[in-house]
C-alpha cells in the first residue's frame, strides 16, 4: 500500500494553487460516476505488477540508478555540443555554434570535439544519482512533515522544494568534475585528460580548485532543476489535454514515452534560458585561476552573460527530453510503482463542506 501523502502527489499539475484545486474538485463532484475507479499510470508506466513498494529502499536506489544512466550518459553524447558552447563563452575566436565546431576541428581535429568526456560522465553520473534519488528522499520526508491535507493542498511548492534540495547536493558531487570539464575544454594545452588535469589544478590551487565554481552551479541548476521537474509536469498535463487524441489510460507505451520526450524537450528550452546566465559565470570562473564569482559576472556584463545562448537552449533542450526519456523507461523497465492522481483527502472534503 502507497503512503497516502505521496499517493496525492503523483503527477500534480506543478502549478496548481489550492484555490484551483478544490474548484477542480468541486467540479468532479458533480461529474456521474462511471463506474470503478481504476488506476491511471505515468507517462511511460506499464500495466503489470510493480516489482517494489513505493518509497522502499529498493524504489530509491533503483531512482537513483535511473538518474545514473540518464545524466550520465545524455551529458556524455553532448560533449562536442557542449565544448563548443564554453568556448563560445569564454573564448573570443569563436562567434557562433558553425563557427565554433570549425575551429575546434581545424585546431584540435576531430578527436577534439571529445574533450573533456571523461569528467562530463563521472560528474554528471554523480549528479544524476543525487538529483533523482534524493529528490524522491525528500518528497517523503517533506510530505511526512506537511501532513495529508497540506501535502495535497501545497504539493506545487513540495515538488519545487524536494527539487531544489536534491539539486544542492548534487552539485557538491558534480562540482569537482565540472571543473575539470570546463579547464579541459577551455584552456588549450593546459591538459587533456582527467588524469591530466585533476592532478595539475590540486598542486596549483589545491582542494578549493575543484569547488570554488560550486556557489555559481547552485545558481545555475538549482533554478534549472526547479524548472525541469515543475514545467516537465505541466507540459505533460497540456499535452495529454490539447494534443494527444485519447486519455492517457489508453495510450500505448510507445505513444507515452512519445509524451515523455516532447514534454522533457519544452521543459528543457525554459530550463536553458532560466539557469543561462550562472552557466556563464561558472565557464569563465572555472577557465580563469584566482576569480571570483562577482568579478566574472562584472566582467562579463549584462550581455556577455548570454553569449552562448542558443547552442546551450538546443543542448539542455536535447539533454532533459533524453533524461526523461531515460528515466520513465528505466522505471518502466524495472516495474517501480506509479501512484495514481493527487485527490482531495476525505478529511478536507469534510472540512471544505464538499461531502455531507
Amino acid at each position: 500500500m502507497y503512503p497516502t501523502a505521496l499517493t496525492q502527489l503523483a503527477r500534480a499539475n506543478p502549478f496548481s494553487a489550492p484555490l484551483f484545486s478544490l474548484q477542480r474538485a468541486e467540479e468532479l463532484q458533480q461529474t456521474p460516476a462511471a463506474g470503478p475507479a481504476t488506476r491511471r499510470l505515468a507517462a511511460a508506466a506499464t500495466a503489470e505488477g510493480d516489482s517494489c513498494e513505493f518509497g522502499s529502499q529498493k524504489y530509491l536506489l533503483l531512482c537513483g540508478f535511473g538518474g545514473i544512466v540518464s545524466c550520465g550518459l545524455t551529458h556524455t553524447a553532448v560533449v562536442p555540443l557542449d565544448l563548443v558552447k564554453c568556448r563560445l563563452q569564454v573564448c573570443e575566436p569563436y562567434k557562433s555554434i558553425g563557427n565554433g565546431f570549425r575551429l575546434t576541428v581545424r585546431e584540435d581535429g576531430a578527436r577534439g570535439l571529445a574533450k573533456g568526456w571523461a569528467p562530463t560522465f563521472i560528474g554528471y553520473s554523480m549528479q544524476g544519482l543525487c538529483k533523482f534519488g534524493f529528490y524522491e528522499v525528500f518528497k517523503i520526508f517533506y510530505s511526512d512533515l506537511m501532513g495529508e491535507e497540506n501535502t495535497y493542498l501545497w504539493r506545487t511548492s513540495l515538488y519545487l522544494a524536494a527539487s531544489a534540495s536534491a539539486e544542492f547536493f548534487a552539485d557538491i558531487a558534480l562540482a569537482p568534475m565540472e571543473a575539470c570539464k570546463v579547464r579541459i575544454q577551455t584552456k588549450p594545452g593546459y591538459a587533456n585528460t582527467l588524469r591530466e588535469c585533476a592532478p595539475k589544478m590540486y598542486a596549483e590551487e589545491g582542494v578549493w580548485a575543484f569547488y570554488k565554481g560550486v556557489v555559481p552551479l547552485w545558481m545555475r541548476q538549482i533554478p534549472y532543476t526547479m524548472m525541469k521537474f515543475a514545467c516537465f509536469e505541466r507540459t505533460v498535463e497540456l499535452l495529454y489535454k490539447y494534443a494527444v487524441p485519447k486519455p492517457r489510460s489508453e495510450c500505448s507505451k510507445s505513444e507515452q514515452l512519445v509524451v515523455t520526450f516532447t514534454a522533457g524537450y519544452i521543459a528543457g528550452v525554459f530550463c536553458a534560458i532560466v539557469s543561462h546566465p550562472a552557466d556563464s559565470v561558472v565557464s569563465v570562473l572555472n577557465k580563469e585561476s584566482g576569480s571570483t564569482a562577482s568579478q566574472v559576472l562584472k566582467k562579463l556584463g549584462p550581455r556577455g552573460v548570454w553569449k552562448g545562448l542558443v547552442a546551450r537552449i538546443i543542448m539542455i533542450g536535447t539533454l532533459t527530453a533524453l533524461q526523461w526519456f531515460i528515466y520513465d523507461s528505466v522505471k518502466v523497465y524495472f516495474r517501480l510503482p506509479r501512484p495514481p492522481p493527487p485527490e482531495m483527502p476525505e478529511s478536507l472534503k469534510k472540512k471544505l463542506g464538499l461531502t455531507e
